[in-house]
């Protein structure tokens, strides 16, 4: 058995996967978020240590007579965790979509200059990378920056709890601005800009490498036994591309999830003019290309959850019927934005309401705002000459047939459904089978595992309508961007 874990913002996600590939069992374990100021968003990274031992716990219930031969860890990136000499948390983690960063990060874009980050990294700065959450801890934190002894990732810090080995791996790396990405190791004029050196960071390997075994003391706690090998793991997009079977050249994945991922894996570096794409490594051993925008699925949860105060998810879109034809734009950008716009200080709203708009066109426009913004990714791919005519969907949000719907028809691309919606805790699971040797190569082990069980495919009437809203959407951000200065 080999056990994949998806530690997410709001839950660690972990699945139980036999030799062939099947899924015996998942489980989920919520933890806390804090939000101490506007903008800032921040985790105790013992909570996800403590929700990954638990989950695990729960995993293996009525399942004592599989061997766990290996585990393999999806996680959320870009979140900043620091150790001390003694190896205790000095600070709580600053996540990914953490906004606090903006004078770090204009420094680094203006000052360093968007060409030299672009050639050093590959990429530029957004205010949730990792190197701008450095600095803010050097320019606003002095005494814990001094007291730092490993900077790491969240699912990096568990890897290490769990074996000692303190290591990440290249996809998860591309996303601090602190990677060569094209060379695949640190670079070394980066860690010089943000006053750190090669000896606080982790050793680098791919994802579906070996780095050590679980402890004895926490196999103890789990009530396993024997050798349980843990490998490198992955981003979490990384890892929900290899669950989703997009791997090799070419291969596309949607994510809508707390955030939203247009995903294009390739066997070369690329990296677009400017830079609105993220140009990252990929868990397979190859590269990617991404686009990400904070608030995905998290808008309508934000909308159901907090304005409607109602659960009722797939029930309150049923009266949905008129594609096309809303005259209500969402722009979702609840936490700023990243891809393409870059912008941390936009905040989210609607557009267009009169006195007859109602519950199911404001429901609608949520839906809609999150996959015209996946487009705007879109086009910057199109623009690259990347034809992009196929995708897979995964996340929380793709569970939704009428969600589904609306990206195919404004994106305009044929939507893939996979049999296990399990994204990167399937591919967790995936890279520790390559690891322990299962399979000769993540494709291998994809294209054995991933199954598509339903297609959504665009209509053409449905198509033109969303162009011309989309044509109208686009023109909104331009407009507002100056209030949010």
């Amino acid at each position: 058995m080999y056990i994949g874990v998806d530690l997410g913002t709001s839950a660690v996600k972990l699945l139980a996967m036999d030799s062939d590939g099947n899924i015996l069992k998942t489980v989920s374990v919520e933890y806390p978020i804090s939000f101490p100021k506007t903008g800032w968003s921040e985790q105790n990274p013992e909570d996800w240590y403590d929700g990954t031992i638990k989950g695990i716990g729960q995993l293996l219930e009525g399942l004592d007579d599989i061997n766990v031969e290996g585990i393999g860890i999806g996680g959320q990136m870009h979140g900043l965790v620091i150790l001390d000499e003694n190896d205790d948390v000095i600070r709580p983690a600053i996540l990914w979509n953490d906004g606090r960063t903006t004078a770090e990060t204009d420094y680094l874009n203006n000052e360093i200059g968007k060409d030299k980050l672009s050639e050093y990294t590959g990429n530029i700065a957004f205010a949730g990378f990792t190197a701008p959450k450095v600095l803010w801890v050097k320019n606003n934190e002095p005494d814990n920056f001094a007291k730092i002894k490993k900077i790491m990732l969240p699912k990096d810090y568990i890897v290490y709890k769990f074996t000692g080995s303190y290591v990440s791996d290249y996809s998860d790396a591309s996303g601090m601005l602190l990677m060569d990405v094209k060379n695949k190791c640190w670079s070394k004029e980066m860690l010089e800009i943000c006053g750190i050196s090669d000896i606080e960071m982790p050793v680098l390997h791919e994802s579906f490498d070996v780095v050590g075994e679980v402890k004895d003391e926490i196999k103890s706690v789990l009530g396993i036994s024997g050798d349980v090998k843990v490998v490198a793991g992955a981003g979490d997009n990384a890892a929900a591309a290899i669950g989703t079977g997009t791997v090799g050249e070419g291969g596309c994945n949607l994510s809508l999830g707390t955030s939203g991922t247009l995903f294009i894996s390739s066997e070369r570096f690329s990296v677009d003019d400017k830079n609105s794409l993220h140009s990252f490594a990929h868990a397979d051993g190859g590269f990617h290309l991404m686009g990400c925008m904070l608030s995905a699925a998290s808008c309508n949860k934000w909308w159901m959850d907090e304005i409607l105060r109602d659960k009722d998810y797939s029930g309150s879109q049923k009266g949905i019927e008129k594609l096309g034809e809303n005259n209500v734009f969402f722009m979702p950008y609840l936490m700023g934005e990243r891809s393409p716009h870059n912008n941390p200080l936009v905040r989210a709203g609607f557009l267009g309401m009169s006195m007859d708009t109602t519950r199911e066109d404001m429901i609608q426009a949520v839906l809609e705002g999150v996959a015209f913004g996946l487009r705007d990714s879109l086009e910057v791919a199109r623009s690259l000459g990347i034809k992009v005519d196929v995708s897979n969907i995964c996340g929380g949000g793709a569970k939704s047939p009428l969600w589904r719907k609306i990206v195919a028809n404004i994106m305009n691309i044929k939507l893939e459904i996979q049999a296990n919606d399990e994204g990167p805790a399937l591919g967790g699971a995936i890279l520790a089978a390559v690891g322990c040797g299962r399979f000769k190569d993540v494709k291998e082990a994809a294209d054995s595992i991933v199954k598509v069980v339903d297609t959504v495919e665009p209509e053409q009437e449905l198509v033109e309508k969303y162009e011309q809203k989309y044509q109208q959407f686009i023109k909104l951000y331009p407009t507002v961007k100056d209030l949010y200065k």
